[in-house]
């Protein structure tokens, strides 16, 4: 699972997709996209990050994943 922000979802992918040459993400590939938000504003964004980075936020997220890819 990743969670993160950006302001560019299709460039993010790409890199961990394909152009990241070492690191976690190039473990796990391929990413597969399972659930976004979008915010108006970098602060707002950022602070939903954190939430879900949170037991709760990650104990969601996981539902939102097993009930797409079930």
């Amino acid at each position: 699972m990743y969670i993160g922000y950006t302001s560019d979802l299709e460039q993010r992918l790409l890199s961990h997709n394909s152009l990241g040459k070492k690191g976690w993400t190039i473990k796990y590939r391929p990413w597969k996209l399972a659930y976004t938000e979008e915010h108006q504003t970098k602060k707002d964004a950022m602070r939903r990050e954190k939430q879900l980075k949170s037991a709760k936020g990650r104990e969601y997220i996981w539902e939102v994943v097993k009930e797409k890819f079930n």
